[in-house]
Parts: C-alpha cells; sequence; structure tokens
C-alpha cells in the first residue's frame, strides 16, 4: 500500500516481503536452495523448496560456521546457509538492469554476504541490482572424501561450494527480472577466494551462460590445484566411517579445520581444503585451461593491490634470513637461486618482506596477469587494473581487500578517520567503473579518465590510487620467472 516501509514480489519458489530503503528496496535472507544439512551435508545443492503465503526478506540468512567477524551481520552461525540478499534501485516491471552477484573471499575458509564492508545499497543506486551471495566454504564447502565420492553419482567430492555458487547463478537466471535485473546482463564479482571462484567457473561447462561478464579482484588464480585422489587422502584424516562424520555437530566438524589446513601453506603446491580437479566440474588446472583457450570468453575487468602478501604473512615466522631461504628452497626448488635474486633479503629486516612479495606474487599477481592476457586476445573488452590507495594514515599496503569498500562505497565500516576526500571520490569513480562494465563490458564512464583496454604485450592497466593513470609491466621479472617455474 501507499506509504508502507514493505515491498513484496514473487520469486519462483514464492512470494517475498522486503524492505523499503531510500534508494530502492533489500531483499535479504532468500534461500537459492534447500538447507546442506543432516544427509545433505556434504552433498551438491539441492533445489530449494517453494513456499505459500508471505516469506520474510527482512533479515540475513545464517553464516556457515566459521571463527566470529564483527564485521558480519548475520544473527547466527548454521549449516543452513544458502541464503543470498539482493539490493535494487527500483522494482519498475521490466527496469531489466544489470546485475552485479558478490561472491566473498576468505581463503575458503571464511566469508558472508552480511559483511557490512560489503553492503550493496551505494553500488545499487548507481544503477545496478547486487546480489551478495552466501556458499559453503571449510570443511563443509570442500572437504574431499572417498565415502563421499563413492555415493556421488559423478564419483566426486568437494567443491560443493563452487556448487553452491553456481546454483546461486541459475538462481539469478530465473528470478531476477523481478527484483528490476536483466538476466542477460549477470557480472558475478568478488575478491581473493570469490575471484578465484570465478576464474575456475570461467573453465567449467557447469557454468556456462549463467554470467555475460566478470570482475576478478585480487583473484587466487592459476596455482596448482590437488587431484582428487590427493584431496580424498587428506580427508581421511577425518574419519572413516561417513555416517559419523555426519553426525557431528557443526562446531565438531569446524574444530576440525587445522587437520586439512596448515599454518603456513605452500606457496607452488597444491591445497586441498579448496576447489580441487576432480574431473568432473573441474577437468584441469585452470593455468592450462587458460593457456590452451579452454575457458568462455567473455568482458573481463581484472586487477590487484600493491601490497596483496604483507597482510597475509603477518603471522609467519619468516624473521631471519635463514627462515627466508627455507620459504624460498621449499617453494621454488632446483630454481630457488634465481627465486632468491629476484625475492632478495640480504638481512633478516629484508626477510619477511621478501616473503610478502613471494606470497603475492604466487597466490594473486601472477594469476591476474596470466587472466587478463589470455582473455584480451580473445575478447578485447579486457581491462586490467592496480590499486594503489593507502588511506589516511596508513604506512604500508593497500593490502589485500583494501580495495573493497571502495567498490561498495562502505569506507566508514573500515572505522573513523580511515578516509578522506581522495577515497570519497575513487569510490565514487570505481562503484561507475563497475557498474558500468557490468552494464555494457566497458568500465569507461563520462569525466573518468580513459581506461586503455587490456594489451599482453604492453601488460598495461589502470592505477587507481590518489590518481587515476595509466601505467603497465608490473612486476613483469618475477611473474615472467613464476611463468617460467609453473611452465
Amino acid at each position: 500500500m501507499a506509504g508502507s516501509s514493505y515491498a513484496t514480489l514473487t520469486t519462483h519458489a514464492g512470494a517475498l516481503r522486503g524492505r523499503r530503503s531510500d534508494d530502492g528496496a533489500v531483499f535479504l535472507g532468500i534461500p537459492f536452495a534447500a538447507p546442506p544439512v543432516g544427509a545433505l551435508r556434504w552433498r551438491a545443492p539441492q533445489p530449494v523448496q517453494a513456499w505459500t503465503g508471505l516469506r520474510d526478506a527482512l533479515a540475513f540468512g545464517p553464516d556457515f560456521p566459521q571463527a566470529p567477524d564483527p564485521h558480519f551481520r548475520a544473527g547466527r552461525q548454521d549449516e543452513d546457509c544458502l541464503y543470498l540478499n539482493v539490493w535494487t534501485p527500483t522494482l519498475a516491471a521490466g527496469a531489466k538492469l544489470p546485475v552485479l552477484v558478490w561472491f566473498f573471499g576468505g581463503g575458503f575458509s571464511s566469508g558472508s554476504g552480511s559483511d557490512v564492508r560489503t553492503d550493496g545499497a551505494r553500488l545499487a543506486a548507481e544503477g545496478a541490482v547486487v546480489v551478495s551471495v552466501n556458499y559453503r566454504c571449510g570443511l563443509f564447502g570442500f572437504l574431499a572424501h572417498p565415502a563421499l565420492s563413492a555415493e556421488s553419482e559423478h564419483g566426486v567430492s568437494g567443491n560443493y561450494g563452487l556448487l553452491d555458487q553456481v546454483a546461486a547463478l541459475a538462481w539469478v537466471r530465473d528470478n531476477i527480472a523481478a527484483f528490476g535485473g536483466d538476466p542477460e546482463r549477470v557480472t558475478p564479482f568478488g575478491y581473493s577466494a570469490g575471484a578465484a571462484s570465478l576464474s575456475l567457473l570461467l573453465t567449467s561447462q557447469a557454468a556456462r551462460g549463467l554470467f555475460q561478464g566478470a570482475i576478478l579482484q585480487s583473484p587466487g588464480a592459476a596455482r596448482p590445484l590437488a587431484g582428487l585422489q590427493d584431496a580424498e587422502r587428506a580427508g581421511m584424516a577425518l574419519g572413516i566411517d561417513l555416517a559419523a562424520l555426519r553426525a557431528l555437530a557443526g562446531a565438531e566438524v569446524l574444530a576440525r579445520t587445522s587437520l586439512l589446513m596448515p599454518a603456513v601453506r605452500g606457496l607452488t603446491t597444491p591445497r586441498v581444503l579448496r576447489p580441487v580437479r576432480d574431473g568432473w566440474l573441474l577437468r584441469e588446472d585452470e593455468r592450462s585451461a587458460f593457456h590452451a583457450g579452454r575457458f568462455e570468453a567473455l568482458p573481463l575487468l581484472v586487477g590487484s593491490n600493491v601490497d596483496e602478501g604483507s597482510l597475509l604473512t603477518r603471522a609467519w615466522p619468516v624473521d631471519t634470513v635463514a627462515a627466508w631461504r627455507q620459504q624460498v628452497e621449499a617453494n621454488f626448488g632446483a630454481a630457488a637461486d634465481e627465486a632468491a635474486s629476484l625475492y632478495p633479503a640480504r638481512s633478516d629486516a629484508e626477510a619477511r618482506g621478501a616473503v610478502a612479495a613471494m606470497f603475492a606474487d604466487t597466490q594473486f599477481n601472477y594469476g591476474t596477469r596470466l587472466l587478463a592476457q589470455s582473455m584480451a586476445p580473445r575478447e578485447p573488452r579486457t581491462w586490467k587494473y592496480l590499486f594503489t590507495r593507502r588511506r589516511p594514515g596508513q604506512q604500508d599496503g593497500p593490502h589485500h581487500g583494501d580495495e573493497v569498500g571502495h567498490v561498495f562505497g562502505t569506507l566508514e565500516a573500515s572505522g573513523p578517520g580511515r578516509h578522506d576526500a581522495v577515497d570519497t571520490a575513487l569510490s565514487a569513480a570505481m562503484r561507475k567503473a563497475w557498474v558500468a562494465f557490468a552494464a555494457t563490458g566497458d568500465p569507461n564512464t563520462a569525466g573518468a579518465p580513459r581506461w586503455e583496454p587490456y594489451r599482453p604485450a604492453a601488460d598495461n592497466h589502470l592505477v587507481l590510487g590518489d590518481a587515476a593513470q595509466p601505467g603497465a609491466a608490473w612486476r613483469r621479472p618475477q611473474l615472467d620467472f613464476l611463468e617460467r617455474f609453473f611452465g
């Protein structure tokens, strides 16, 4: 009724009641799959059951069990976590706005669609429908186990979190028109693990046709994937009896995470508690797929931050030259001397920074460049950026994830005094660019510096910092070395 603070609409599963806002409406906690609990723990997501009557979509759905985070706004944690949220600037019939679908980062072990730093209201106000998705992570989303593979119709296990993402994208295709979105202009975006997921889905037949462009912020891409058998062997650390494993409480499953997740990860070797090469959903390492052209060609916007490594290695015991050398040799083997020359540590004071640089290049910068280099020859609407903006008082960085608040316009979520007029202007420009890309495959907008398409020979990018300006060949010697090493 007129003046109501609520908004209603109908999806394929039933009617929803959301909340009107100054900039449109928001619908929270919408189920896109059946609760993955009981017998559905460690199974592919199943269709959501339809409901009768009007279902409230006024609060975030639960987060999957994980370490608590004060930025998350979900009221509780539960394995019943497959919910998504939609912010829309209009409910006008036939609006057909571009759609941005956010997949959170968190190392495939943590994250939430309720994160205050990724609230979609301000991004939606630029003229897009914004969706944030919960997907299973950690042992709940990526456990491989022989008994799980045996019960699967495809003979595989693990990768449940990726299948959740595919299910969410299918929900968007089928339902987003009711929220004012265009199902033919869907652009998933994410950072870190969320972006790594998208790089993998670009190579998977299961996701074909579900999106028309992609934005990958600091993607953890192009590292070797664990094979199914190796991941299954690792999963045996939890026990053999599948019925007993399914009977464990969620907290008991979470407590076993360290059995499969080392405190210090290998930089050039596969990890098991993340997507694995199962031969069905993921048939090969994405590096070989991208080199061979076995991926979906579509508009791509990809980039990384200047300091991707120091925040994520701050707890590592790497404060001496000896510890640095151990990391170099453990990760690069016969190529250790060349690696040492590119990531030098001549004193203990330089050791931590050198390891952070190795981490940044192997985990994020190499994959960023590979994605751009592989996509550009097939899709001229390929764009690369380098985020360099440090917040007021910030002495290093920008760190991994520091661009997220600028993309969503949630600068204040980092705390008081953490942004100024430069950040505000940069955030406005980035929001407009992200929405323009979702609308047309081109991030260029009126009044903004020209963003040139990516050219592999030049390895060019747009610097997003105190000022926007062109740049090129970011860390070329190190990334050329990694290309030879992984080759």
